[in-house]
């Protein structure tokens, strides 16, 4: 797989794995990993909240007024 990165985002990506002490690659595979964990919290979050809110409505109704 070719990852094609722009002049800016080659220098964020080498400053990372620089920064991590790892290479590029790593740099990237761990980049991936964690905006795909965050989207499942995020995801897990809305869900949990709906949950509540349905189940909590009338409740929540009472305290708005």
């Amino acid at each position: 797989m070719t990852l094609r990165l722009t002049d800016d985002d080659e220098k964020i990506l080498a400053e990372l794995a620089r920064e991590e002490g790892i290479s590029r690659q790593e740099a990237t595979v761990r980049a991936i990993r964690e905006a795909a964990a965050r989207r499942g919290h995020e995801k897990a979050v809305q869900d949990l909240s709906l949950r509540a809110r349905t189940r909590y409505a009338d409740l929540l109704d009472r305290l708005a007024q």
